[in-house]
This record gives C-alpha cells, structure tokens and sequence, in this order.
C-alpha cells in the first residue's frame, strides 16, 4: 500500500502545477511508466484504468496566480498537500518522484521516501504522473476555447516558439505565471492588457458560472462519466450536470468561488440545498421513466478564474 507521488507543470510558462498521489493497492495495471514516454492515446487509456481500480487517487492543483503569490517551491508543497488530502485510502509508505520531500513540515513526512526516477520504478508513482499529466493536459486543452490564439493545446503553456510569438502579439493571460523571469516584464502592464480585459474582466456572472460547470464537466468525464444534461431545467427544480457512469445516474451541483478563503463551494451545500437536489434527481428519474435505478448526488466546489476543480463529493 504505497502512496505515489508526482508533479506535472513545474517549468511551463502558463496554467497551473498539479500533483498527483496513488494508491494502487491490489490493482494490476499494465503499461505503467513515465507518462512523458506515453502516447496521448495511451495515457488517456491508462488514466481510465488507474481512475477505476486504484483504491485511492488524488489530485492537488495550484493555479499560476497563486504560484506567483508565494513561488514555485511553496506551490509544489501546497500541491502535494492538496493532493494527499484527498487520498481517504490507508497507506504505509509515501514515495516521492525526485530528491525534495514536499511533505516534510507535515504529520506525513516522517513516512516519506524521495527516489529520482520513481515515476519510472514504482508502479503507484508512474500512475501519480499519468493522472497528473492528463488532468492539467486536458485543462489546457479546453483554455484554448477560452484563451484562442495561443494554441495552449499544443505547448500545454511551456515556452515555446509560438507560444512567445502570441504573448508578444497578444499579450499575457490570467494563466501566465508573471513571476516566471521571461515574463516579468508583463507584471506591471497586467491590469492594462487587452487579452486580459477582453476576456476576465468582461465577463459575466453567468459566463464565468458557465466556465465552472465546463470545468465540472470536464472533470466528470475524467473520471468516466458520460454527460447526459448540462442545465436540465424545470419550473419545480433544475440540476447543474447528470452524468451515467457504470448504470448509476449523477446529479452534480457546481458550486463556485473566486478564492478558496471565501468559504469554498461546498459550504454552500446546506441540508436543504441537499433536500432540493434529492427533489430535483427524483423528479429528473420520473420524468425520464428510469426505474429502479441508482441515483446519486454529488456536489462540485470550483475556484479561481479560470476555475479549476476545488473539491469532489457525493452525498449520502
């Protein structure tokens, strides 16, 4: 029962740092290694599986905003924090990809271990840097929608050629890490940036809400759902997003937050709010005729802009 650690996003010049912790217990998974020597298309296979038959997984996000307030090396502890929060899977051994043990000022670290090239030697740890790299790959993916011309589908936000020919043409993002040196000369200019205004200060409530729930969606696809309604609405009730995964049928409420101290999203889940998506999953299966089926609530805190997945949680 080890505990694998990885990192994903330490030296892009956009988008957030993620780290990825996992239990894999009894489970047997082939192919497991590096994710940087996997194809796209043989990642995405093994996220699946690992997603499936881990017995714990967690993933520990830091958005570029943050990293800027308190650096790269608070990030990538506050990172690896978040993420082993999420593991609820008893373990006996921590392992660590590379030399620094990010756990050290916790209760955990005395059970750590540091190895170089643990992603490529311990099962749990390569499983840590797949589930890392497909979840920050495919958020960059979808700020392409969000950001175009940048081509953040392509670079995932490293420096490249053509992602410093855009930031040149069109200016920073709030992805952008002003506090990494090849863009720090954008920090001043950053309230006064046309990308910037033109596509966060602009926005709506409801825009910006929107942008939530694609986050949650995108989320809930990670983790094999398919998407069956996103909005459903009626004049009794309406629910955010329902999924189907393995016959069951989710109802998500999304809830969002500019910044985690503003209570987090889940805060806003009240016993009666709990009451009302009962009603509303309820009223969902009998209107769609579903009969004797497996019906759960699930609740969805997302924060930042853009936002990101804060926290996961179904509902008794």
């Amino acid at each position: 029962m080890i505990l694998g650690i990885d990192e994903v996003g330490r030296g892009p010049w956009a988008g957030p740092l993620v780290v990825g912790a996992v239990v894999l217990g009894d489970a047997e998974i082939e192919g497991l290694t590096d994710s940087k020597k996997l194809t796209k298309k043989k990642r995405d296979a093994l996220d699946i599986l690992i997603r499936e038959k881990a017995s714990g997984f967690g993933l520990g996000w830091v958005p570029a905003e943050e990293i800027d307030e308190i650096g790269l090396s608070a990030a990538l502890r506050l990172a690896t924090i978040r993420a082993v929060e999420q593991v609820k899977t008893p373990y006996n051994e921590i392992i660590i990809d590379g030399t620094i043990n990010f756990l050290k000022e916790t209760s955990k670290g005395k059970y750590v271990t540091t190895l170089p090239k643990a992603d490529l030697l311990i099962q749990s740890v390569s499983a840590a840097s797949i589930i890392a790299k497909v979840a920050r790959d495919n958020y960059m993916a979808l700020q392409d929608t969000i950001y175009p011309g940048y081509g953040f589908t392509s670079h995932v936000g490293y420096g490249t050629a053509t992602h410093r020919t855009a930031i040149e043409k069109i200016g920073v993002t709030p992805l952008h890490r002003l506090s990494f040196a090849p863009l720090a000369k954008y920090r001043p200019e950053i309230a006064n940036t046309t990308a910037l205004k033109s596509v966060v200060s602009k926005k709506t409530s409801k825009q910006i809400g929107d942008d939530a729930e694609d986050i949650a969606a995108k989320y809930l696809r990670g983790l094999g759902h398919d998407i069956l309604e996103r909005n459903w609405k009626t004049k009794f009730c309406e629910i955010d997003v329902v999924s189907l995964k393995d016959q069951t049928f989710y109802f998500s409420e999304v809830k969002y937050r500019k910044t985690a101290d503003q209570g987090g999203g889940l805060a806003a889940i009240t016993a009666k709010k709990q009451q009302q998506m009962r009603f509303a999953a309820e009223f969902y299966a009998s209107s769609h005729n579903l009969k004797a089926v497996d019906l759960r609530l699930v609740a969805i805190a997302t924060t930042g802009q853009p936002p990101i997945v804060d926290a996961y949680l179904e509902i008794e």
